[in-house]
């Protein structure tokens, strides 16, 4: 017979299996590929037990993006110290690497998942959301060794974005795309974003004269 009460104990360890569980996934299947039902009959609960936690999907996505965000910054950082990768290198590598999310162990979101995340989150949660972004690519500009002013981390944001979303959506939702050039173009994109970003670098301008 089913459990019907559970201590906060529990609840909170429900919770966090869920959201584990979940990043594992969508990680290795994208989020679109990736069902509620999936993520619940994994922890081994009802799908209404899995409403009480999460009122919709998109809010399980929420927690899944800020629950990975450490092993983004972990995994930047890594790049850095390795010796055998140039600045350039370790910036393009990591830029790649988020483009292709799953092929990383990273869950990236398309445009339409964008569009579903903001439209169902409440007002209160799009806020936090946007706090941890900032948060999260700031952290990843320090990475880089870029102080994490907040005008740099806005545009780093949508420019990084702008890679991710490109190269995801090339040809389902942006057909008058050429696919054949899809991976060329995140390359090109990449290169331009890795040499603005090393304009960011303290002495910068002065190691250019």
């Amino acid at each position: 017979m089913p459990k019907v009460s559970y201590s906060q104990e529990q609840r909170e360890k429900i919770r966090s299996a869920l959201i584990s569980t979940g990043l594992s996934l969508m990680a290795k299947q994208g989020i679109r590929r990736t069902t509620v039902r999936q993520v619940y009959e994994a922890v081994g609960i009802s799908r209404s037990f899995f409403y009480s936690f999460f009122p919709t999907k998109e809010d399980l996505i929420a927690e899944i993006l800020y629950l990975q965000q450490p092993k983004i910054v972990a995994y930047a950082q890594s790049l850095m110290q390795d010796p055998a990768l140039s600045w350039h290198d370790a910036v393009r590598r990591f830029l790649l690497s988020c483009c292709y999310g799953e092929k990383h162990g990273i869950a990236v979101l398309s445009i339409e998942e964008q569009q579903a995340l903001f439209r169902r989150l409440s007002k209160h949660s799009r806020v936090l959301f946007r706090e941890k972004q900032r948060i999260l690519f700031g952290k990843i500009l320090e990475a880089f060794e870029i102080p994490p002013h907040s005008h740099s981390v806005d545009l780093f944001i949508n420019l990084s974005l702008s890679v991710m979303v490109v190269c995801r959506a090339i040809p389902q939702s942006l057909p008058l795309f050429v696919p054949e050039a899809a991976e060329q173009t995140a390359a090109v994109q990449i290169e331009l974003l890795t040499n603005w970003l090393e304009t960011l670098r303290p002495g910068a301008a002065s190691q250019r004269d």
